[in-house]
C-alpha cells in the first residue's frame, strides 16, 4: 500500500453518500487522505444546437457547482481530522472518466458505492460497476449501504489451483492486500477456497465404463486433499491461522456467497481475471456469479501486471 490516498467516487445525484463514508472511515483507520471526486456524464446539450463557448460556460458552471458541494463535505471530515482534497471533472462514458482519474491520481483505493435490489436482496451493479471492475487499474471498493463492523471481518477468496484462469501472482496479490488491509482496520482475516467434483463425476458418467459404481466417495476426498494441500501452500507465507482457512466442497459462487453469510464478512476481496491468455480482463465466472448476491462490500484486485490496454 504504497500510495496514501483514498479516493471516492461521489454520485451528484444523490443525497446519501454511503462510499463516501465508508472511504472516510478507512482514510481514518489506514492513516489515509481522502480525495472526494465527482465525474459528471451530463449530455452535452438538451437537445438543441448550443454555441461552443456557451457550452463550455454551462459546463464549467456546472462543476463550479460539483465542486462547492464537495467542499461542503470535505468541510465536514476534516473536521474531524482527515486530510481532505476534492476534484471535478467532464467524463464520458462515466467509467472512462473514473479510471482516468484514477490513472492521474494512483491511489491505493477507489470507493464507489452500489446498491440492493430491496425485493430481491440483490445488487443492482450498473454498467458503469461492471466496466469499473473490468477497468479499474486500482483497487476497487464496491460499497453497499449497509453497516460494517469496527473490526471487520474480511474475507479473501482464492484458487490455488488456478481452475478458474486465475495466475497464480493474483492469488498472492489478493492475500497481500487483504491481509494489510485488515492489519489496518484491526479485523480478522478469513480466506476461502472451494471446489466442485460434479464436472469429474459428469466426465466419468459419460465413458462406456459409466455403468459401473461411481467412486463418489473417494473421488470427493482425493479432490480435497489436492485443494486443501494447495490452498495451505499458498497461504504459508501470510501467517493465516488455520482455524480461518475455510475450504469447501461445492459450486464455488455458491459456496463463496454461504462462506460470506456464516462469517457475516464485511469485506469479500476477490479477483479480475485475464481468461484463456486473451489480454483483456474479465471478472471470471465464479465472482460474476457471486457478486451481486454478497451480502457485504466487494473488494476486487487486479492482476500485479495488469494495464489498461488489457482491458481495451
Amino acid at each position: 500500500m504504497a500510495s496514501k490516498t483514498i479516493l471516492s467516487v461521489v454520485d451528484p445525484t444523490a443525497d446519501e453518500q454511503p462510499a463516501v463514508e465508508r472511504a472516510a472511515w478507512l482514510a481514518t483507520q489506514v492513516g489515509a487522505s481522502l480525495e472526494l471526486f465527482v465525474c459528471d456524464d451530463a449530455p452535452d446539450s438538451p437537445g438543441r444546437p448550443v454555441e461552443p463557448a456557451r457550452l463550455e460556460q454551462a459546463r464549467e458552471a456546472a462543476l463550479d457547482r460539483h465542486r462547492e458541494r464537495l467542499s461542503e463535505l470535505a468541510a465536514r471530515l476534516s473536521a474531524g481530522g482527515l486530510d481532505v482534497t476534492v476534484d471535478a471533472r467532464w467524463g464520458r462514458p462515466l467509467d472512462r472518466g473514473i479510471v482516468a482519474k484514477v490513472v492521474d491520481a494512483e491511489p491505493l483505493l477507489v470507493v464507489k458505492d452500489t446498491h440492493y435490489h430491496t425485493g430481491l436482496k440483490r445488487t443492482l451493479f450498473t454498467n458503469t460497476d461492471w466496466s469499473l471492475i473490468r477497468s479499474c487499474p486500482a483497487p476497487l471498493l464496491l460499497v453497499k449501504p449497509r453497516p460494517i463492523a469496527a473490526e471487520p471481518i474480511v474475507l479473501a477468496a482464492v484458487d490455488p489451483l488456478h481452475e478458474h484462469d486465475k495466475p497464480a501472482e493474483l492469488d498472492r496479490a489478493i492475500l497481500a492486500f487483504a491481509k494489510e488491509l485488515t492489519g489496518a482496520l484491526h479485523g480478522q482475516l478469513h480466506v476461502h477456497h472451494s471446489f466442485d467434483i460434479g464436472p469429474v463425476l459428469a466426465a466419468i458418467a459419460g465413458t462406456p465404463a459409466s455403468t459401473m459404481a461411481v467412486p463418489v466417495e473417494e473421488i470427493a476426498q482425493a479432490a480435497e486433499a489436492e485443494h486443501r494441500k494447495a490452498l495451505e501452500k499458498l497461504v504459508s507465507d501470510f501467517d493465516i491461522e488455520p482455524s480461518r482457512l475455510h475450504l469447501e466442497q461445492g459450486v464455488p459462487h455458491e459456496a463463496l456467497v454461504a462462506q460470506a453469510e456464516a462469517l457475516g464478512a464485511d469485506i469479500v476481496v476477490m479477483g479480475a481475471v485475464s481468461r484463456s491468455g486473451l489480454k483483456r480482463i474479465f471478472v471470471g465466472s465464479t465472482a460474476e456469479r457471486a457478486l451481486d448476491r454478497l451480502p457485504c462490500d466487494l473488494l476486487v484486485i487486479k492482476p500485479p501486471a495488469f494495464t489498461l490496454s488489457d482491458h481495451r
